[in-house]
């Protein structure tokens, strides 16, 4: 297994981009990392380094709904860095409402965030990977992505369905290069994403979660379901069960 140094996170200053960055950083991994909050970049920099003295992390501000500052910050990163060798396109937005309830403004921001502007991470990434020959591109996507779901997270659902097949899609078309491409769909894990959601089965707190999903990542495989358990059973039934059925698990 290729080792890969040099690794770039969206959406770092909280959440499962956060988590992810202090598993990697204990690694010895060298990172570059973005969001829209830079004292909360920053403050992650500093605990990062401060716990791993023999890193490097950069960190730049970046909204990825601003599609032009998105391939300036990879590409600047890739100077940073002398290379990137994996990218993990995790910036996302939860916010969502049914449809037809008078909030299109929610679930379009939600679709144009989770599907559009990762197309954006995407195509960034691939130039580099491309140009270098090698690379790992990260898809992080979600457990709902397996079936439509009803209420509040249909459109992130969608959105995050979209971007699953985006990525299986970019994965065909350099099957035959040594550029890698994994899809990950992360079940309940606490984040700021989910905080005000309550009781929620099987859910694991970001330490938990986060450690698996950087232990997947790592495998580099096609697709992961994380945690494994009980993920991969739940949804092998998500992708099967009557929509009924599916429609109560929302």
């Amino acid at each position: 297994m290729t080792l890969r140094k040099n690794i770039l996170i969206t959406g770092a200053s909280s959440g499962l981009g956060r988590g992810m960055a202090r598993e990697f950083a204990a690694r010895g991994r060298n990172l570059a990392l973005c969001a829209r909050r830079t004292d909360r970049l920053d403050e992650l920099k500093a605990e990062l380094l401060a716990a791993n003295p023999e890193i490097s992390v950069v960190v730049r501000a970046l909204d990825v709904n601003d599609y032009d500052a998105v391939f300036e910050v990879f590409r600047a990163f890739n100077d940073d860095l002398g290379g990137l060798d994996r990218i993990i396109v995790n910036a996302g937005v939860g916010k969502g409402q049914p449809i037809g309830t008078g909030y299109f403004y929610a679930n379009r921001k939600t679709a144009e965030t989770n599907f559009v502007a990762a197309l954006a991470q995407c195509e960034a990434a691939l130039e580099i990977f491309r140009a270098q020959k090698s690379g790992h591109l990260v898809a992080i996507s979600s457990i709902s992505a397996m079936r439509g779901m009803p209420r509040n997270i249909t459109t992130y659902a969608a959105s995050k369905a979209g971007f699953a097949a985006l990525a299986e899609g970019i994965r065909a078309d350099v099957m035959r290069t040594p550029i890698k491409v994994s899809t990950i769909f992360p079940g309940y894990i606490r984040s700021e994403i989910n905080e005000k959601v309550k009781k929620t089965p099987f859910m694991v707190d970001t330490v938990t979660g986060c450690c698996a999903l950087v232990r997947a990542i790592e495998r580099e495989p096609a697709k992961a379901s994380v945690p494994a358990w009980p993920w991969i059973p739940l949804g092998f039934l998500m992708r099967n069960l009557p929509l009924s059925v599916v429609a109560k698990m929302g």
